[in-house]
């Protein structure tokens, strides 16, 4: 499954300097780990952003996002997709990508 190569670089800038960062395949798309915990990631061209359960409504009332659904009427609590048109600007990316870097930031790092 192919991905947005250049979602997946303008990421990379924005966390660009960051040690605790790696790419890993996930999901048919590229995932971007902070500490070992899924931050960001890309399916197709759609940002995926790992914003918890507590910021889950504020995040899905944000123009361009909805739920992430693999499943079919299960939704992923925490989860959200964001269209291209809504992370168009960089500063609408990095705004959704330092929102999911708040998340992470409050979980402990695995292996």
């Amino acid at each position: 499954m192919a991905f947005d190569e250049r979602l997946a670089e303008r990421i990379r800038v924005v966390l660009d300097g960051r040690e605790a960062i790696r790419e890993q395949r996930m999901f048919g798309g590229v995932a971007f780990m902070d500490h070992g915990n899924m931050c960001v990631g890309i399916v197709h061209d759609d940002l995926m952003a790992r914003v918890g359960a507590d910021a889950w409504e504020e995040a899905l009332a944000q123009p361009g996002a909805r739920p992430m659904d693999f499943v079919p009427s299960r939704p992923m609590k925490g989860m959200v997709y964001v269209s291209p048109d809504a992370i168009a600007t960089e500063e609408e990316l990095r705004s959704w990508v330092e929102r999911c870097l708040a998340f992470t930031s409050t979980l402990p790092a695995k292996g």
